[in-house]
C-alpha cells in the first residue's frame, strides 16, 4: 500500500467535539422545558384603574365587553363590591405545532449525537424523535385551564369617577385597557404596556 492511500472507512468526530456536542443538545431540551413551563405559567395580576366617568357607567362597558369575550358572570359580593367571571383560556394551536416541531427535532438531534457516542446501540435513538410531540400535547394540557377574572369598585356608586380593582391574567387585563381605555377612559400606572413580561 503506498503512502498516499487514503483509508477506506470514515473517521469518527473526535470525542471532545461529540462531547460538546452533547451538552449542547441537552441545554436545547432544557430550555424546551424552560419554555413550556413559561408559556403556561399562570400570569393572574392585580391592577388598580381609574375612570372620571360614572361607575355605573363603567361597569357595564365591562361586563358587556367581558361578554362578549366568552366570560361568565359568577356569583358577586354586594357588600364588597365585587364581580367575579369565569372563563377558559384556550391553548394556542400553532405555538403547539411550533412545540412539537422543535421537539421532535431536538429528539432526533439527541438521537444522532447518542448513536455517535454509543454506536453498539445502532439506529435506535433516533426513536426519540417520536417523543419531540409530547412537548406539544404537554403544552395544550396545561396551558387550557379555567381562569377567573374579579372585578372591584373600590370607590362609592354615588361618587364622581370610578376606581377599580381588577384581578385577572395578565393578557386579558392588556387587551382590556388597549380596547376599553380610549372608550371609558380607564387610567391605570401602564405598568401592564410597558413591562415585557
Amino acid at each position: 500500500m503506498g503512502e498516499n492511500a487514503r483509508p477506506t472507512h470514515a473517521e469518527s468526530p473526535p470525542m471532545p467535539t461529540l462531547g460538546s456536542t452533547l451538552l449542547l443538545t441537552l441545554l436545547m431540551a432544557i430550555g424546551l422545558v424552560f419554555f413550556l413551563r413559561a408559556a403556561s405559567k399562570d400570569r393572574t395580576t392585580v391592577v388598580e384603574v381609574h375612570s372620571p366617568r360614572p361607575a355605573l357607567e363603567v361597569l357595564e362597558g365591562l361586563t358587556s365587553w367581558l361578554s362578549q369575550r366568552g366570560w361568565r358572570t359568577e356569583d358577586g359580593d354586594a357588600e364588597r363590591q365585587l364581580l367575579r367571571f369565569s372563563g377558559q383560556v384556550q391553548a394556542s394551536s400553532a405555538l403547539a405545532l411550533l412545540l412539537s416541531l422543535l421537539g421532535g427535532v431536538g429528539a432526533a438531534c439527541l438521537g444522532l449525537v447518542l448513536r455517535q457516542l454509543l454506536p453498539m446501540l445502532g439506529w435506535w435513538p433516533l426513536l426519540l424523535a417520536l417523543v419531540g410531540p409530547a412537548a406539544g400535547l404537554l403544552y395544550r394540557r396545561r396551558a387550557a385551564r379555567p381562569e377567573e377574572l374579579e372585578l372591584r369598585l373600590l370607590n362609592s356608586p354615588d361618587s364622581p369617577g370610578s376606581t377599580l380593582r381588577l384581578r385577572a391574567h395578565r393578557d386579558e387585563l392588556i387587551a382590556m385597557e388597549r380596547e376599553l381605555g380610549p372608550r371609558l377612559q380607564l387610567a391605570s400606572d401602564g405598568a401592564l404596556l410597558s413591562s415585557p413580561i
